[in-house]
């Protein structure tokens, strides 16, 4: 197989745990060919620790290395458009981690930078690639006329799972202008999405782009687009989220929120007359949990309950051999930046329901 040259711009929590370990992993697609980070110290530790030679503190000179197939935008959000439409520029295929931008003009760009350099972007929602979830599109199929639909993510902080399961190398070298520069980008991208609004409802809208554009991009492949939020309200700043959504024939309710509890609680359950389907996610922390599909079914005077656990391997692993074949033979993902613009209207939507209950 050929191996694909990748570099990595962020290496916090997320890249350590999963990403670089998957990447070595699968050696017999990819080389890590060049790291980024906006510290120092731990540039330089996870260089020596994966063998890379290739280390830079500007994204855009990784960008820039002439031998890199793809490019992994894993960075703090207010950084993803504006790195990965500098590796498109540089012809440079890309993996974006979630959420893609924070607003509509940020993801048009990404797309025009996209199509004119001929590469492809993907968005990592692995979620979607749990073997799980794709087994529930099929069986979604069979339950008939739907009659209502649950979405929920209450999960305890990410430290609390990491602390106990993983070491995470974390310096406190980054400059203090780089971190007023994030605050800053990060309130000017939003203003551009949703306008002035009061602090909790911009804390709400930060929670939706962040943890739930994987519950709400997961439920829209598998229920559709709502036609509307019916209602929205949230509290405790903006920390706690519930929203009535409207389909056709049935309402789905969604609800959210982080606490200091160590569990991980991620389901999307639809109801059909007589039979319920359910994806239940675990803490992507914690590798190799499973995603479980559980089917409950009345059949005549019998009730039976299924729980379906397709394999160990987990959705990150998944989803990085589906984008070996996105760069390596052309196919389009499903998580495209298209696809991605129907959550930035989503989180809109419920956005707006949220201010008519301020």
């Amino acid at each position: 197989m050929r191996r694909l040259k990748v570099g990595l711009i962020g290496l916090g929590e997320v890249a350590q745990i999963t990403h670089l370990p998957i990447l070595e992993n699968l050696a017999d697609r990819y080389e890590i060919a060049a790291l980024c980070d906006i510290s120092p110290k731990l540039l330089k530790l996870l260089g020596e620790k994966h063998r890379v030679a290739n280390l830079y503190t500007d994204a855009r000179q990784l960008a820039e290395q002439a031998d890199l197939d793809a490019v992994f935008v894993l960075n703090s959000d207010e950084y993803h458009a504006e790195c990965a439409i500098h590796a498109l520029n540089n012809k440079k295929h890309v993996l974006i981690e979630k959420p893609m931008t924070l607003n509509h003009a940020d993801a048009d760009a990404m797309i025009r930078a996209r199509d004119e350099a001929g590469v492809q972007v993907m968005v990592g929602y692995m979620r979607r690639y749990a073997p799980a979830f794709t087994e529930a599109l099929e069986e979604i199929r069979t339950l008939g006329p739907i009659k209502y639909a649950r979405i929920r993510d209450i999960i305890g902080q990410n430290r609390l799972m990491i602390e106990q399961s993983s070491t995470v190398h974390r310096f406190s070298d980054i400059p203090q202008e780089a971190m007023n520069d994030r605050w800053t980008r990060r309130s000017a991208m939003i203003k551009e999405a949703i306008g002035e609004v009061p602090q909790e409802i911009y804390n709400a809208y930060g929670l939706l782009a962040g943890l739930n554009s994987h519950d709400l991009s997961a439920m829209r492949e598998l229920l559709g687009m709502p036609k509307r939020v019916v209602s929205a309200t949230q509290w405790n700043g903006g920390g706690y989220i519930t929203a009535i959504l409207e389909f056709d024939g049935y309402y789905a309710t969604f609800e959210t929120g982080v606490d200091d509890q160590r569990r991980f609680d991620a389901h999307i359950e639809v109801f059909g007359q007589t039979k319920t389907l359910m994806v239940q996610y675990d803490t992507p922390y914690i590798r190799h949990l499973p995603t479980t599909l559980s089917v409950k079914e009345t059949i005549g005077e019998a009730y039976h309950e299924t729980v379906k656990r397709p394999t160990l391997k987990d959705p990150y692993t998944v989803e990085l051999e589906h984008f070996y074949d996105v760069v390596t033979q052309g196919v389009k993902p499903k998580t495209t930046p298209e696809d991605y613009k129907d959550d930035l209207v989503l989180f809109k939507m419920i956005t707006d329901a949220l201010l008519q209950n301020a």
